[in-house]
């Protein structure tokens, strides 16, 4: 990989993550259940392009490392986007 496409990529992730931030601090409470559940799909495919990043595929050491931390950090994400989405259902549901 050459440097050039090593600045491009840093360039995008530094601009994926300041967009993400700014729409992440304007949304109102109300949807956050609603986006929560988007998060959690959009998370499901992080995890199944980690899951290729770990195959044996002539990747390098190095990428299936990177790989298996997206993994991690993906099933993380999912299962505390379900918690909490649970979390907040239950609180509209009427009590017996």
């Amino acid at each position: 990989m050459t440097t050039e496409s090593l600045i491009i990529l840093f360039y995008i992730l530094v601009l994926a993550s300041y967009l993400g931030f700014e729409l992440i601090t304007k949304v109102p409470p109300t949807l956050h259940t609603p986006l929560m559940s988007g998060s959690n799909a959009i998370s499901g495919i992080t995890m199944v392009g980690a899951i290729l990043a770990c195959n044996e595929l002539g990747y390098t050491t190095f990428s299936k490392w990177l790989g298996m931390l997206a993994l991690v950090l993906a099933t993380i994400n999912v299962v505390g986007g379900y918690t909490v989405t649970d979390r907040m259902l239950k609180m509209f549901k009427k009590k017996k």
